[in-house]
């Protein structure tokens, strides 16, 4: 099975588009980055939050509450209005896929996902940076965080032992050259959560189209 990267671009590269959270805002950083690397424009994160922050006020519940957590449906909802507002064409859609599915988006260089992972009190799934044995993800409460699928690479090891095949812009770094990489099967459980509404494997799928299409 082949290697598979964004945009066919090395991972120092994409490691690039990496801004770091200081607080509950790990989709803000997702989406700044998929829009960046799908339309070339740098919306700084820190007033991406800012602005959904005060549109929650005005009664657009774009988060569940201010400076707090995001749904996958709501940050659909949250491309699609930069993408109204700022004339930006993309459109977002929440599928329900699989890793299989999953792997293979990189070769579409239209194509960006933002991935939600959960889990439960103390089964938090080990998250690398690069190719360390240091495990970032030291969560011991019921949690979520929100990536942008970077890249599969079935040949990425980390300390030389483990396997980590699914690598993630992740915003527990700032731009470096490293990206964030998981285990095949902890990836596996933790996506597919069985949550209520939101359902299994839920995937932001944000796709770059011509002006024809989203007028269409």
């Amino acid at each position: 099975m082949k290697k598979r990267f964004l945009k066919s671009l090395p991972e120092w590269e994409l490691a690039r588009f990496q801004s770091l959270q200081k607080g509950n805002d790990c989709t803000l950083h997702a989406i700044s980055a998929a829009l960046e690397l799908l339309t070339g424009l740098r919306l700084p994160p820190y007033q991406l939050v800012a602005e959904v922050n005060r549109l929650w006020w005005r009664g657009k519940l774009y988060r569940v509450l201010p400076n707090w957590a995001v749904t996958p449906p709501m940050q659909a909802s949250i491309v699609n209005y930069l993408a109204r507002t700022r004339g930006l064409p993309v459109r977002a859609r929440l599928l329900h896929t699989a890793p299989e599915i999953l792997r293979n988006l990189p070769d579409d260089e239209n194509l960006v996902a933002l991935v939600t992972i959960y889990w439960r009190r103390g089964r938090a799934p080990a998250i690398y940076r690069g190719a360390t044995a240091r495990n970032h993800n030291q969560s011991k409460s019921t949690a979520g965080h929100t990536m942008l699928f970077a890249a599969y690479d079935p040949e990425h090891t980390n300390h030389g032992v483990l396997q980590t095949p699914w690598g993630f812009i992740n915003s527990w770094a700032h731009a470096n050259t490293e990206l964030f990489w998981m285990e095949d099967e902890p990836f596996r459980r933790a996506w597919s959560a069985p949550l209520p509404v939101i359902g299994r494997n839920a995937t932001v799928l944000i796709s770059r189209e011509a002006q024809d299409e989203l007028s269409a």
